[in-house]
């Protein structure tokens, strides 16, 4: 029996060798996952879950303000004053109308978001070759994050109607559980996707955006900010530059994507509007410019609020940071 336990232990690390190339750290490293294992997507997913439906939810107060400024601004003039007619028509309760659709629906987008990107990113990479996936990576970053979006998207589309009908008229239903099927029955089912073309309209941009100048200033933070290399850093310090990355991207979104945010407000709360109806009425001023300043501030905390969560929760686990370091795991899996 002793002669014959060698072969079998020598062949059993063969089929993970090729593997090895793109783990970090080494697989032989206990509660550690491998790089683009099944357990990595899963985990990159539950990530994206924390990081978007929490935050979102938390900004529902400026959600609900923003949506209301863009479909009443006669009655919502400002930040201050929409606060204020909040506060004195619906009570501090008011605030957080919307939470339970918002949490759902942005936990379902978030999980489709971050762990789709993960996949795609890997996918374009191995498909344009190591040479080319370091040479177009701002690309890869864009492709991946825009096929994520798409499939992010229609996961948030029934909730997205149903929570701008909830905030921006209050006599509507409560919440999630009456308001859904309110929705259903007042315009169908195929009525929860009607503003689908608008919110990939806003949406894409806003990740393709999110996504590549995030992980561009990050590399860009490691190079000229920071004198150490990322993997001599402290894991405190790479959240740290997550949270300013994520922030900083976090601008440029919501200026990229403001124009469909506006219409898929306008669409969401009128019966039947159309986007030439949008147009007419906001003028094309209004369409980019309305609520901008307070979307500014909320998608800039948001990204780097939903970078940070998403990156310490991979630390959590024992994954890298995202971003940062130029991508030579696709080298290497590729001469694997």
């Amino acid at each position: 029996m002793a002669g014959h336990s060698n072969p079998r232990v020598t062949p059993s690390p063969s089929p993970s060798a090729p593997k090895s190339n793109f783990l970090i750290p080494a697989p032989s490293e206990p509660g550690k996952i491998e790089m683009f294992s099944p357990q990595y997507y899963a985990a990159c997913t539950v990530g994206g879950i924390l990081s978007c439906g929490l935050t979102h939810m938390a900004v529902t107060p400026l959600d609900l303000v923003k949506c209301n400024m863009q479909i009443d601004p006669a009655k919502y003039k400002s930040i201050s004053s929409g606060f204020g007619v909040l506060l004195k028509e619906q009570g501090v309760k008011g605030f957080f109308r919307g939470w339970v659709p918002t949490l759902l629906g942005y936990s379902a987008q978030g999980a489709c978001k971050f762990g789709f990107y993960e996949f795609f990113k890997k996918y374009y990479s191995d498909l344009a070759g190591p040479e080319n996936a370091s040479k177009y990576k701002t690309l890869i970053y864009l492709a991946g994050s825009a096929s994520a979006e798409v499939i992010a998207d229609i996961a948030l589309c029934p909730f997205e109607a149903v929570k701008v009908r909830v905030q921006t008229q209050p006599g509507f239903a409560r919440g999630l559980a009456d308001g859904l099927p309110k929705f259903v029955r007042s315009e169908g089912a195929l009525g929860l996707y009607k503003g689908l073309v608008p919110l990939w309209g806003r949406q894409i941009p806003y990740t393709m955006m999110k996504f590549a100048s995030f992980e561009t200033i990050v590399e860009l933070i490691y190079k000229h900010a920071i004198p150490t290399p990322k993997n001599e850093c402290s894991k405190n310090l790479q959240l740290g530059v997550s949270f300013a990355g994520g922030y900083v991207a976090g601008v440029f979104c919501a200026i990229v994507s403001h124009p469909a945010d506006n219409l898929v407000s306008f669409l969401n709360n009128a019966k039947g509007a159309t986007v030439g109806d949008a147009v007419k009425k906001l003028g094309l001023w209004g369409l980019f410019t309305r609520g901008l300043p307070l979307r500014i501030v909320m998608i800039g905390t948001l990204t780097g609020a939903q970078w940070g969560i998403y990156d310490a929760f991979k630390v959590f686990v024992g994954l890298p940071t995202t971003g940062g370091v130029a991508p030579a795991p696709t080298a290497e899996v590729a001469k694997a």
